[in-house]
């Protein structure tokens, strides 16, 4: 319950705190009065305005041009085709022409059937022996060995005593 309090306190602590550094920080000046109706205020310059100020060429901002009235844009639509529709991969691309010539030899080719020789072949046999993984028995297959085998009574009955618990 103490620590529950001693939390509640610490954070009423911290926003008195905060409250207090916001009311010092708070600017002096009065606020701006609203703009004028018939004036508008000035915008900040552009990125494009800063670069020219500071390298010294400031250009003054090109005029602007009205928009195109409706009929000379329907003109200039039609003057200018966008894309061609009779346009064909097959006749610019050399690609294609690469791709057919390498399906042509490909059947002048001999194949590998016909290239390899039974006496290039190298046979090593055992060559992966080492790699081979052994078959471990598992636990109770070792005890079945164990218990078949008359040589290990002694083994066998130990283990008998071990596995049929009489308590």
């Amino acid at each position: 319950m103490e620590e529950l309090n001693l939390k509640v306190i610490f954070w009423i602590i911290v926003g008195i705190v905060y409250i207090i550094t916001k009311m010092r920080t708070k600017p002096a000046t009065p606020p701006s009065a609203p703009p004028e109706p018939g004036h508008e205020p000035e915008k900040g310059l552009t990125f494009e305005e800063l670069l020219r100020e500071i390298q010294g060429t400031k250009q003054p901002a090109p005029p602007i041009q009205p928009a195109p009235a409706m009929d000379e844009a329907e003109d200039l639509e039609e003057e200018k085709p966008i894309e061609q529709v009779d346009y064909s991969y097959r006749d610019h691309d050399k690609i294609y022409d690469t791709y057919e010539k390498a399906k042509q030899e490909a059947f002048l080719r001999p194949s590998m059937e016909e290239t390899m020789k039974l006496e290039n072949t190298i046979v090593r046999f055992g060559q992966f022996k080492n790699y081979a993984v052994e078959e471990q028995l598992s636990l109770a297959a070792q005890y079945a060995r164990d218990l078949r085998n008359p040589d290990d009574f002694k083994k066998a009955l130990i283990l008998s005593e071990i596995l049929n618990r009489r308590f």
